[in-house]
């Protein structure tokens, strides 16, 4: 069932009020007297902004073993209620929220009152490029193969990805786009998880699918799926796979995650929490991190930050309405 995108909005806002008074109650530390730092996981427990968040936790408190960090989540609808959460916390400067790309999207499709805009970039932490894959027995070895087939009949060439409206579909939306195709055309289907997506491909129920690399890369290796590129902008350590610019096909596209804090913050915060988040990143447990999950440290902050942020919600806004997702 579809949800109108008025009332949609407005359980947004209802379920961000509900979980405020308890989030907003858990700041302070009532042995010392100080204000512990916050970190939104805008989603439930176990996903990756949630990992990504109580990595941070663990490596803030490494490189700074005097500061008290807490982690709590608000899931649901993409992150916008966490987001529509964050804006009641203008001007508080102990606070970050953990997003990405996903959150740039669902912005777009829920209609949400609260925009990225209504933030403070602090940085951007880390990237999940994408990998496109074939069964094993499929008869495309490359991606002119793919596109040649694609082009003929868009609608004979089902995609097997996450959510829609998500890191998957963007790249299909853009690899579409980039092919001289429709990206209204493309036959895409949702899933869950990785594993119901994995079984489609095994199948041989889709013609491809579309994945990050940490995700696929093992069942490359395996020799379960066929890697047919990848959308980094060169190849990766990962997975043995040309990237798509090699095949014809103009697309980067990553699943990267970042910290925002409140509207409204003092320079002085602002500061304090680009500083600390910038010692978290050199230190070794989030080092550490960085290798055994295989992301990509894609390390920023300031303005460079800002703009990157800038960039990605002009060029997912774009690629979300060509496909039809939103009136």
């Amino acid at each position: 069932m579809r949800t109108r995108p008025g009332r949609l909005a407005a359980l947004v806002m209802a379920a961000a009020a509900a979980v405020l008074t308890t989030a907003c109650g858990a700041g302070t530390d009532a042995g010392s007297g100080s204000t512990a730092l916050r970190i939104m996981a805008p989603a439930a427990p176990g996903g990756g902004w949630d990992q990504t968040s109580r990595t941070a936790e663990q490596a803030i408190k490494a490189a700074d073993p005097a500061r008290k960090v807490e982690v709590f989540n608000v899931p649901g609808a993409g992150g916008t209620i966490g987001l529509a959460q964050l804006a009641g916390e203008k001007g508080n400067g102990n606070l970050l929220m953990t997003m990405g790309l996903v959150m740039v999207g669902a912005i777009e499709q829920n209609k949400s009152q609260v925009t990225l805009a209504q933030t403070t970039p602090i940085a951007k932490l880390t990237e999940d490029y994408e990998i496109v894959v074939v069964p094993a027995q499929s008869p495309y070895k490359s991606v002119a193969d793919l596109v040649a087939a694609w082009k003929a009949d868009p609608a004979k060439i089902a995609i097997a990805g996450g959510s829609a409206g998500g890191t998957d579909h963007i790249a299909a939306g853009l690899m579409a786009k980039a092919a001289g195709i429709d990206p209204k055309r493309i036959n895409y289907i949702a899933h869950s998880g990785g594993g119901e997506a994995l079984n489609a491909l095994l199948g041989n129920k889709v013609a491809m699918g579309i994945s990050g690399i940490s995700e696929m890369s093992e069942h490359v290796k395996s020799g379960k799926v066929r890697a047919i590129g990848v959308t980094a902008p060169e190849r990766v350590d990962a997975v043995d796979a040309p990237t798509l610019r090699e095949g014809g096909l103009d697309v980067v596209v990553a699943n990267w995650r970042g910290f925002v804090a409140p509207e409204g913050i003092s320079e002085a915060d602002r500061k304090a929490l680009t500083d600390l988040v910038t010692k978290m990143h050199a230190s070794r447990p989030w080092q550490d991190a960085i290798k055994k999950n295989g992301w990509v440290d894609s390390f920023q902050t300031g303005p460079a930050f800002a703009d990157y942020l800038a960039a990605e919600q002009a060029r997912v806004k774009a690629i979300i309405a060509e496909m039809g997702l939103v009136s």
